[in-house]
């Protein structure tokens, strides 16, 4: 400490105390961005069962996977989203596998542990991450949350891959999230990171933040309730750039839909 007293006296310390701390936090995310996290509050053991279980039931050709953005769109607790969700899949087989709260780590456990298990879609979207920026995300944490997103979203790819090897992944863009101003700029990071992760064939990448909001982050007028999540007019923004992609795949829709009933959350029924 006698060597370098300016440092100290001045409180430089503090500042480099604190780059060598965040280093080594960066570090450790890195480490277990691709690692597998489970929920362990009833409710969403509850609802890891429930997806369990729908797994198994009827034929699911769509595989949505996802957080409260992609889980709201197709849940019995949301009636005018399930609406719109049945008027523009009906026919071809798709099935709700979101979870409010989720971050990649969380979709990734429940991925690996029964959720995809022996259901072979043809198509899997993904729409993950929103949730590991969080609504008190600071500027600093800019690289580590790229990384840590880039990272989790790769390793639900590989296991995406791995348990449907025929299907086609569609990744979806991270949407813009307005309750945090931070994170407009590592939102676009990463969604430009996941662009280098489609081969346009077998990976699809599908971005629909230019009909949500504008440049800066800023939902447009009626797209989200609040800053987060999407009201039905942002969600028929997804179904107009999706549906033309699962038509190029799997053709027209069906008059018949085999797809197992919807679910909701266990909490509230």
């Amino acid at each position: 400490m006698s060597l370098y007293p300016h440092l100290f006296e001045s409180g430089a310390w503090i500042a480099i105390l604190l780059v060598a701390v965040s280093s080594t936090q960066a570090q450790q995310l890195s480490a277990t961005a691709d690692q597998p996290v489970a929920r362990t509050d009833a409710n969403s053991k509850k609802a890891h069962d429930q997806l369990v279980k729908k797994a198994t039931m009827g034929r699911i050709d769509v595989y949505f996977a996802g957080d409260s953005i992609t889980r709201r769109w197709g849940a019995t607790d949301y009636p005018a989203f399930l609406e719109n969700w049945k008027h523009h899949f009906h026919g071809w087989n798709a099935a709700n596998f979101g979870w409010g709260g989720d971050t990649v780590q969380n979709i990734l456990w429940r991925l690996q542990n029964g959720e995809l298990d022996g259901v072979n879609p043809k198509v899997i979207v993904i729409m993950a991450g929103t949730n590991n920026l969080g609504s008190g995300l600071h500027i600093g944490a800019n690289q580590a949350k790229v990384d840590e997103v880039t990272q989790g979203l790769k390793a639900i790819l590989t296991t995406c891959q791995k348990k449907s090897p025929k299907a086609v992944i569609i990744l979806m863009a991270i949407t813009p999230r307005s309750d945090n101003l931070n994170a407009a700029v590592i939102i676009n990071k990463i969604n430009n990171n996941l662009t280098k992760l489609a081969d346009g064939k077998a990976i699809r990448y599908l971005n629909i933040n230019d009909g949500l909001a504008d440049q800066s982050g800023k939902w447009k007028e009626g797209m989200s309730p609040d800053g987060l999540h999407l009201s039905v007019k942002g969600y028929q923004v997804w179904a107009d750039a999706l549906k033309p992609v699962l038509k190029e795949i799997l053709g027209p829709p069906a008059k018949e839909d085999l797809a197992p009933p919807p679910t909701g959350d266990p909490k509230a029924r």
